[in-house]
């Protein structure tokens, strides 16, 4: 009969030698198989993490953070391209009632770059009997390749009603817009007052701007009574220029895909 070990003997080496480290519950010894891995070693390991993978693939997949799914830090492109020339692009006849008589020579320039390219059109507009500029007309589209520029959108233009002078008729006005893009604010100001002689001083702004996947895009109509033009027609309202804008900017939006 072979002779029964103490289980609290210690060895030579000690309890702690580098050769046995101490035992702890449910750790595997060097050389011992663990539990569930059918003897198999490392091929029982393998078959454990895959399970586990794929259960954490399927709840991270479920989540939508996948670094390739939908939240993979990228915005959509929606269809949007870039275009070298924003004004001649822009679809602006909304205005041509108002503005008949069109820039002859807008300004417009393009920065395509890796990560966002930038598309800028600034124009004037001249009421019929006009000679010198009643308004101005301005543009700025970018399309954010490799950032979300959504974080940052709304917090810009809702701070926009900071913007002004020190005459609370100098401030703007900031609300939210349905129907354009995934989110779009509307910016306006009307200082505009008429003299005892029926002249008018001031002016009246509507902004809209619009974020749609990865693209950013604001139209600025800017509408001022100039004294050098003495036959020029009353301005137009604001509600009259805030129709226009939303109008292009619909339009304008469709012709960039």
């Amino acid at each position: 009969m072979p002779p029964q070990l103490n289980p609290y003997t210690q060895t030579a080496a000690g309890p702690y030698s580098p050769a046995q480290p101490p035992a702890y519950y449910g750790q595997p010894q060097p050389g011992q198989v663990p539990p569930g891995a059918g003897g198999r070693g490392g091929a029982g390991k393998a078959v454990l993490w895959a399970v586990v993978g794929a259960v954490v693939a399927s709840a991270l997949w479920g989540g939508g953070v996948l670094l390739l799914g939908k939240d993979s830090g990228k915005p959509a492109l929606h269809g949007y391209k870039v275009t070298k020339d924003l004004c001649a692009a822009a679809d602006l006849s909304a205005f041509a009632t108002a503005y008949p008589k069109p820039d002859d020579d807008p300004t417009s320039y393009t920065n395509d770059r890796p990560a966002v390219a930038e598309m800028h059109c600034s124009e004037s507009l001249k009421q019929e009997s006009s000679t010198y500029s009643d308004a101005y007309l301005t543009i700025d589209a970018d399309l954010h390749r490799k950032s979300d520029p959504g974080p940052e959108f709304a917090d810009h233009w809702k701070g926009y009603d900071v913007v002004g002078g020190s005459d609370p008729k100098d401030k703007y006005t900031v609300t939210a817009v349905e129907g354009y893009g995934d989110e779009a604010y509307l910016a306006t100001m009307d200082s505009v007052t008429t003299d005892s002689d029926g002249s008018e001083t001031g002016s009246r702004e509507a902004i809209l701007a619009v974020r749609d996947g990865a693209l950013t895009f604001s139209m600025s109509w800017y509408h001022y009574p100039d004294s050098l033009n003495s036959d020029a027609k009353a301005s137009p309202t604001l509600s009259q220029g805030t129709e226009w804008v939303k109008a292009a900017t619909k339009a304008t939006l469709a012709k960039l895909k």
